[in-house]
């Protein structure tokens, strides 16, 4: 069995506004274990973690750059027992999420890695705002993305450069915030072909934030599906952040692949259709994909490890779709291609 320990913090309840509040999940490891641990909180769909590693292997990479840091601090740097944390709103339906996650880590417990990778306890620790303020928000700095976006996040006034759209988010549960290599080179495609007054479809939607950037971009309506129930909370809010009204926003829940109703409800015609998922869900969707869209209209398609690029063009291609372009970074490719 999983070692696992909830730990719930008092609340603040002196304040007069909602305090949202958050989960952190933290599994202790060993510098070897690492890797496995991230994939496990990868699968359970949390792809944005921070890692704290062990004394000695964080002074071996600053060793190895000793001319980039001061020696002043070193025994600061590490910790005794190495751990990953990931976090997520403290709402029921990030309860199946940390479900996902034990699933994950008692699977690493029961499987011979060839290797220690420690206790693999688990802590849930629950957050109020200002908790989770002091553990990652520093971590987060606007990006230029594209010609047209900037991404900003939401605690952070600024104005744009000029020419560019502000495109506000809170990275806050477990979803794109456009850091990712993949929903980068999305937005990147999206600036090239959204037009005003366009309907945009956005399958797999996470946060929102290919289809909030469509509206940015002149879209008169767009639709987010995503098979997380978590999805719609999160989209929608930062839908709101920007300024989009519930009549230019519409989010959809369920599985596109075996909900015939879902799929029913989602109209064809579209002038725009995204889908920044994983190869495997973009293969089977295809056909659908290709219904969805008005003759001609884009398809935009991310999420692809490059091992999977041929494979994944040709089932496209099979569905009656052209390829238009195709975007590769750090290993991941993204394509643009026409109905």
């Amino acid at each position: 069995m999983v070692s696992e320990i909830f730990r719930v913090f008092p609340t603040r309840t002196d304040r007069k506004e909602h305090t949202m509040k958050w989960l952190e999940i933290c599994v202790y490891t060993t510098d070897a274990g690492m890797d496995a641990v991230i994939f496990a909180f990868s699968n359970a769909g949390l792809d944005q973690v921070s890692i704290e590693e062990s004394h000695e292997r964080a002074m071996a990479f600053l060793n190895e750059r000793v001319v980039y840091w001061d020696y002043a601090d070193a025994e600061k740097v590490g910790v005794d027992e190495p751990c990953v944390k990931a976090y997520v709103a403290d709402v029921p339906e990030s309860v199946a999420v940390l479900e996902d996650v034990k699933r994950g880590i008692a699977q690493l417990r029961a499987t011979d890695l060839g290797y220690d990778a420690g206790t693999l306890q688990i802590v849930v620790n629950r957050m109020d705002d200002a908790d989770w303020e002091n553990n990652w928000k520093a971590y987060y700095k606007p990006i230029e993305i594209g010609k047209r976006f900037y991404v900003l996040p939401c605690w952070i006034e600024e104005t744009a450069p000029d020419n560019r759209v502000t495109l506000k988010l809170d990275p806050g549960v477990a979803f794109g915030t456009g850091e990712h290599h993949t929903t980068r080179m999305c937005l990147e495609l999206l600036e090239t072909v959204v037009k005003p007054g366009d309907d945009m479809l956005d399958l797999g939607c996470g946060s929102g934030i290919l289809s909030v950037a469509s509206v940015l971009l002149g879209a008169k309506h767009a639709v987010a599906v995503d098979i997380d129930p978590v999805a719609e909370h999160v989209a929608l809010e930062n839908a709101a952040m920007n300024g989009v009204s519930p009549a230019q926003y519409d989010v959809r829940i369920g599985d596109l692949l075996s909900d015939e109703a879902l799929q029913n409800r989602i109209r064809k015609g579209y002038d725009v259709v995204a889908a920044n998922i994983v190869a495997g869900v973009i293969i089977a969707i295809a056909p659908f994909a290709k219904t969805c869209c008005k003759p001609g209209a884009p398809f935009i398609v991310s999420g692809i490890i490059d091992e999977r690029e041929d494979e994944v063009k040709q089932a496209l291609v099979r569905a009656g779709f052209t390829v238009e372009d195709i975007l590769r970074s750090e290993g991941w490719v993204a394509m643009l291609l026409r109905a």
